[in-house]
């Protein structure tokens, strides 16, 4: 079985998540630095008079692992990555502690 291309798929996952933003006023950046396999969605405008300014989702890829370091979905990047094939001991869900992480189904690191 030919291994994915997780780069590639990441940016595509990545960039589905473009149009999910709620305000008008608001805007979702992607940032994507190819050479260090590091990729960031982002949410920046303003809300009345409010600063908007965070980070939805950030991913390294490392060790041939999919580390999700920040995921600020409703549906979760790593179902989106378990549906397009990656198997689970290939994400590894970095946001949680390194001593929680053996109780997921993910990797532990």
């Amino acid at each position: 079985m030919e291994k994915l291309n997780y780069p590639e798929l990441v940016q595509t996952i990545l960039k589905n998540h473009l149009g999910n933003h709620l305000n008008s006023n608001t805007e979702v950046h992607l940032i994507f630095d190819t050479d260090r396999d590091r990729y960031q969605v982002l949410h920046i405008g303003w809300e009345g008079l409010s600063r908007v300014f965070g980070c939805i989702v950030y991913v390294e890829i490392k060790d041939d692992k999919i580390w999700l370091q920040r995921d600020g979905t409703e549906i979760g990047v790593a179902s989106e990555l378990v549906a397009a094939g990656v198997p689970k001991q290939d994400i590894v869900l970095a946001f949680h502690a390194p001593y929680k992480r053996k109780f997921t189904e993910f990797a532990v690191g």
